[in-house]
């Protein structure tokens, strides 16, 4: 059995809350019971909204955890990989430009993906030229049928039939940024050697694309463990954009971390617990 290598790889955009220190100890845990490694990736490409200072938080607030890792280079030193993976999919005629907005995408679009709108490959019909000012989308339809039938595995559904065509023609190089996160992650994984990609329930479907998107670079195959996640009351992801409780907060005011991780494992494990009731859940 291969020895696993997990990694927790956050985006300095925002300050760690319950529902990340919970990502990071399944992946912690995972690789530990195996005799593996966890890593930690800075996934810091987010233009403007990325804070440098924001990565010394996260490794304080891991720390307080009672997490041990390896801390692996973040995506802002990786650029010139995610360019030359693009550009042998331009080579390969996989990938096309677009000047589409996310209005137009959903004022086009004729079905619903994992992601939202599905876009109707506008561009591509039209032969929009290359420039500064484009995003660069997978053509889906030539790459699913180059790559023929593909499978994954996740540690906890088992064997996956992969379906990238739910997507349609993701971007994989956003006009006002660098790679999009389907094509940084799944670079990113091989790279550092990650056996076990694991990551919230929420993000179970775009592992159809990341799938495809390793046959078509030549990446190894990871087996997947898509966890539970967090919630809030009312059953929505807890996230930094709703404003979630930094769990910077509670270590700056002397609450013992460790004894917050034994809580995430005994409470959330195989529950999917909301937040309210976490915070009601007794030591």
């Amino acid at each position: 059995m291969t020895t696993p290598i997990t990694r927790f790889a956050p985006s300095p955009n925002g300050p760690l809350h319950l529902g990340h220190a919970y990502a990071a100890i399944v992946a912690h845990d995972r690789a530990m019971a195996g005799g593996g490694e966890f890593l930690l990736r800075i996934e810091d490409i987010d233009g403007a909204r990325s804070r440098p200072d924001l990565a010394d938080a996260f490794r304080a607030d891991l720390a307080w955890l009672g997490l041990n890792w390896r801390e692996v280079p973040p995506q802002s030193t990786r650029i010139d990989t995610y360019r030359d993976a693009l550009t042998g999919l331009m080579a390969l005629g996989l990938v096309y430009p677009c000047v589409c907005t996310r209005t137009d995408v959903a004022r086009a679009a004729t079905r619903m993906g994992p992601d939202g709108p599905v876009y109707p490959s506008t561009c591509l019909r039209r032969g929009v030229p290359p420039g500064p000012d484009v995003a660069w989308r997978l053509d889906m339809e030539q790459a699913a049928e180059l790559v023929g039938d593909l499978t994954w595995r996740d540690e906890r559904r088992g064997v996956q039939v992969a379906r990238p065509a739910l997507f349609g023609d993701v971007v994989l190089w956003r006009k006002n940024a660098p790679a999009s996160y389907h094509l940084a992650a799944t670079i990113d994984d091989a790279a550092d050697g990650v056996s076990v990609v694991t990551r919230g329930a929420d993000l179970f479907a775009s592992t159809h694309v990341h799938r495809l998107l390793q046959v078509l670079l030549g990446l190894p195959e990871p087996v997947w463990h898509h966890h539970r996640v967090l919630v809030e009351a009312d059953g929505r992801k807890l996230a930094k954009r709703r404003g979630a409780d930094p769990i910077g907060d509670r270590r700056r005011a002397g609450e013992d971390g460790r004894a917050v991780a034994a809580e995430l494992r005994c409470a959330l494990f195989d529950t999917g617990i909301s937040l309210s009731e976490y915070l009601d859940t007794p030591l």
